[in-house]
């Protein structure tokens, strides 16, 4: 069964209700905390883009393509179309020789609002590589090159790339590959789905890499954590949830579409995954505030940096308080 995570009043009248599940997995993969059934089967959604990057760094394809430590990023963000991610997903396409019009992911305009401003003042139009997902795509379409197989069907379950994909989130989760749930994600390739006690363990080993045994894997996962930490700009996007944490070194940390959030924390030893509901993603900055402060998490920075950019006041259109979101789990 699921639990109320947050309570949201307008005035004095409780308006909406966030129901969901917790799951903290530590040493060994066993549930230390939980909130609701840790055995509740979600998708990982874009949670998962850090382990879709792992194939193309275990097979040294940044060496190989003299990617830059921003254009590898970017390939597990779900990004904003900002300035800097544009660049870089300009220069992984440039340096592979992949066309635009190979990605599946539709033409959209930024999802950063002063971003999508920018472009429509200067006479652009919507393009593929400003899809919050392009860079994965590219990530892909770059291991499909390697791999030597069809880029045409990259998106395809049974395409070369995704299976390798597939090992690797059975891996990395530590659930079999053949239970895992295959689904299509709202950008048009695989998304896998497993308990949420699974999704903990895999942020749990990619913030403890020392867990993994496959040496490739294992030191892919160190360089792609340690890059998330080192350019956390490129996560997500200005003052969002990804970027606020991954500024804490010791925190690997990403969302997914539908009130998924996962993070793992490197000196703890402890993997989290949430999952809101009914999809909601505007609780997530509390709610892991709330975990990381019922944790005695020592970093009081990061917390404070959740707290400041989303405080638990509702506010309307004129920017007036009009309420308050409560958090009311208990670990």
């Amino acid at each position: 069964m699921d639990e109320i995570l947050v309570e949201e009043y307008r005035g004095d009248l409780l308006e909406c209700v966030h129901r969901g599940y917790i799951c903290i997995t530590g040493e060994g993969g066993q549930v230390v905390h939980s909130v609701g059934d840790s055995d509740f089967i979600t998708y990982m959604r874009s949670s998962a883009k850090p382990i879709q990057v792992l194939p193309l760094l275990e097979a040294g394809l940044e060496e190989k393509y003299g990617f830059t430590d921003k254009e590898i990023t970017v390939m597990a963000a779900s990004h904003r179309a900002q300035p800097w991610h544009v660049k870089a997903i300009e220069g992984i396409m440039e340096k592979t020789g992949i066309k635009e019009e190979e990605l599946i992911c539709l033409p959209t305009y930024p999802l950063a609002a002063d971003a999508k401003e920018k472009v429509i003042v200067e006479g652009g139009g919507p393009r593929r590589i400003y899809h919050n997902c392009s860079g994965k795509h590219m990530g892909i379409l770059t291991l499909c090159t390697a791999m030597g197989c069809d880029k045409g069907n990259y998106f395809d379950i049974n395409s070369p790339a995704q299976q390798e994909i597939l090992e690797h989130i059975a891996y990395i989760s530590e659930y079999p590959k053949e239970k895992i749930i295959i689904g299509v994600d709202g950008c048009g390739v695989p998304v896998f789905g497993m308990p949420m006690r699974n999704l903990a363990n895999a942020y749990r080993r990619l913030a403890c890499p020392n867990t993994i045994d496959n040496e490739k894997t294992r030191n892919a996962v160190i360089k792609l954590s340690t890059l998330m930490n080192e350019n956390y700009e490129m996560i997500s996007g200005t003052n969002l949830i990804c970027t606020l944490l991954n500024q804490d070194p010791n925190i690997v940390a990403k969302g997914g579409a539908k009130g998924v959030y996962c993070f793992g924390l490197k000196e703890e030893r402890l993997g989290v995954s949430i999952k809101i509901i009914d999809g909601s993603e505007d609780e997530w900055p509390i709610i892991v505030a709330t975990i990381l402060e019922q944790l005695n998490y020592k970093n009081k920075e990061t917390i404070q940096r959740l707290r400041t950019v989303y405080p638990n006041t509702v506010t309307n259109d004129n920017k007036k308080i009009v309420g308050e979101s409560k958090v009311v789990f208990k670990l």
